[in-house]
């Protein structure tokens, strides 16, 4: 217990630290790294998000420093020593372990110096291409952008028998709730903390605020949330001086940006030499946007204030973002284009070698490279200030991250399951971590009003329970209960909602008959999403399962 904060300190078996302080509104994650185990020598790593009122200066900075656990008392006292240059304070504090597992109690004993006051920091806890609309501030559809598709649930399905509350190196913590800021803070975006670093050196920075996205592929991190990394930008093979850029589409914009080349660790989890993309939202990146990509539909979205994070971890069905479609001479490339080969001042379509893509870094993981797993717990109707649950990697690679009974629904070629509601039969339904609420099309519920944005959610004159079935290729169903809220109704306060949804918008490529269970449907549920093995030739048969 944080008894400054007035919160929990949760430190699991691998060294992941989570606190959440609802006076601040702090989220802090973090890592406990063992430096020398026969003196009980650590170090300590944690970084802010979330803070409100006069905490916020807090927010996307990062603690360092050193702690050590002196178990000659009973209880055992942790002593840690700290500095945080974003926030400009340093900080000393015990911690008393308390009889809950993996939590500490704060003995009150603090000193700090600097800008902050000693209460501050004081813890030693540490767009998927059919993807994201969110809401601003809570639960208000007035502030609301974008046009994602997600699915509230109200399901009696539940998170069965996975309890990953003893942690693992193949387990980090997943986190619904405000953004880095008051304008970027949107409903339903569940968000990781990851460590990305210059390949095979010590040079890295810790990036809270990041979100976890089922339906895209890769690593895509805000320009302004590296902090100065110094990742180099990965060079044309084909044309001496020139580097390499991708342009991402999604439903409701794209993202333009240099692809780079870092080491990147999740928990215990680690891809080495991963191929990112650098989203260009300070002007880092010199070339114009060439045309071809800003005329695909919508507008830039590359923006803290669009994403509602620092960055896309896109954890999806397929290893490739473009897989063989971009290996293709351009001539060939009849879709569209992603990849452009970029001078300092101009960019033309290009291809690019499946190793030099952008890719899923869990199909880098040494072991743990099938898939992943998400759960959530289930929350109130009225929704939630934040929610708190687990992202797993791996599928049956481990002791802690088997199907154990999950409803296994095989997905077609192009990744999707067909889901029949209300007399539809839509063949291109998806499960969608990055979507912020359940996207389907129905006429009779209407829609929000009071601005454009608003009508991307409906708001119905009474709560809607509502049931669909999924079936998968395997022909396993499922059936899904959920219910759909008046989003005018539901309090701004809480960003984690179970019942807001849509109508779904027209997907190039696929239209609107589909049913995009987003954020919403993940609540009470263990959610498996497997990498399709043929990936590499743009084949995404796979499966999803809960």
């Amino acid at each position: 217990m944080d008894s400054v904060n007035n919160a929990i300190i949760s430190v699991s078996s691998n060294g992941v630290v989570l606190e959440q302080q609802p006076d601040t509104g702090c989220v802090v994650n973090g890592q406990i790294s063992v430096i020398n185990s026969q003196y009980d020598a650590y170090q300590v790593q944690y970084s802010f998000s979330g803070c409100q009122g006069s905490a916020a200066y807090l927010n996307n900075t990062t603690a360092t420093g050193l702690g050590v656990l002196d178990t000659t008392l009973n209880p055992a006292v942790a002593y840690i020593g700290v500095v945080n240059a974003g926030a400009n304070y340093e900080l000393t504090e015990d911690f008393t372990k308390t009889s809950s597992p993996g939590s500490s109690s704060s003995s009150g004993s603090s000193s700090s110096s600097g800008s902050s006051s000693s209460s501050s920091g004081s813890s030693s806890s540490s767009g998927s291409s059919s993807s994201s609309s969110s809401s601003s501030g809570g639960a208000s559809s007035s502030s609301s952008s974008g046009s994602s598709s997600s699915s509230s649930s109200s399901s009696s399905s539940s998170s069965g028998g996975h309890n990953f509350s003893a942690g693992g190196p193949n387990v980090v913590s997943l986190i619904v709730g405000p953004g880095p800021t008051p304008s970027s803070s949107f409903f339903d975006i569940p968000t990781t903390t990851i460590t990305v670093c210059v390949p095979s050196t010590s040079t890295c920075q810790t990036i809270t605020n990041v979100l976890v996205d089922t339906r895209s592929y890769g690593l895509r991190l805000l320009a302004s949330a590296l902090n100065g990394l110094p990742l180099s930008a990965q060079a044309d093979p084909a044309t001496s001086g020139n580097h390499i850029a991708e342009c991402l589409p999604f439903a409701d914009g794209y993202t333009w940006g240099a692809v780079a080349t870092a080491d990147l660790t999740l928990g215990g989890e680690k891809a080495s030499g991963l191929p990112i993309n650098i989203i260009d939202d300070n002007g880092s990146f010199s070339p114009t946007v060439p045309a071809s990509c800003s005329n695909t539909g919508g507008g830039n979205i590359g923006r803290l204030d669009d994403l509602g994070a620092n960055g896309v971890l896109g954890v999806g069905l397929s290893s490739y973002d473009c897989a063989a479609y971009c290996t293709l001479p351009v001539s060939g490339q009849t879709s569209g284009y992603l990849y452009y080969s970029c001078n300092a001042s101009t960019c033309t379509p290009t291809t690019e070698a499946l190793g030099s893509q952008v890719i899923n870094p869990v199909a880098l993981f040494s072991t743990d490279n099938n898939g992943v797993i998400l759960q959530l717990p289930a929350i109130a109707a009225s929704g939630a200030a934040t929610a708190t649950g687990y992202l797993v990697f791996g599928i049956g690679t481990q002791s802690n991250n088997g199907l154990d009974g999950a409803t296994v629904l095989t997905t077609n070629s192009e990744g999707f399951i067909t889901t029949t509601f209300n007399g539809q039969t839509l063949n291109s339904s998806f499960l969608d971590s990055g979507s912020n609420g359940l996207y389907f099309p129905d006429s009779s519920i209407p829609t929000c009003t009071g601005s454009a944005a608003a009508a991307d959610f409906y708001c119905p004159t009474s709560t809607l329970s509502l049931t669909a079935t999924n079936q998968g290729q395997n022909g396993a169903t499922s059936s899904v209960n959920f219910q759909i809220a008046n989003l005018n109704q539901l309090s701004n306060a809480n960003f984690a909602l179970d019942d807001v949804g849509g109508p779904s918008t027209s997907i190039t490529g696929v239209g609107s008959s589909y049913f995009d269970f987003g954020l919403p449907f993940f609540y009470g549920r263990t959610v498996f999403t497997a990498i399709a093995p043929n990936a590499v030739n743009g084949d995404l048969t796979s499966y999803y399962a809960y």
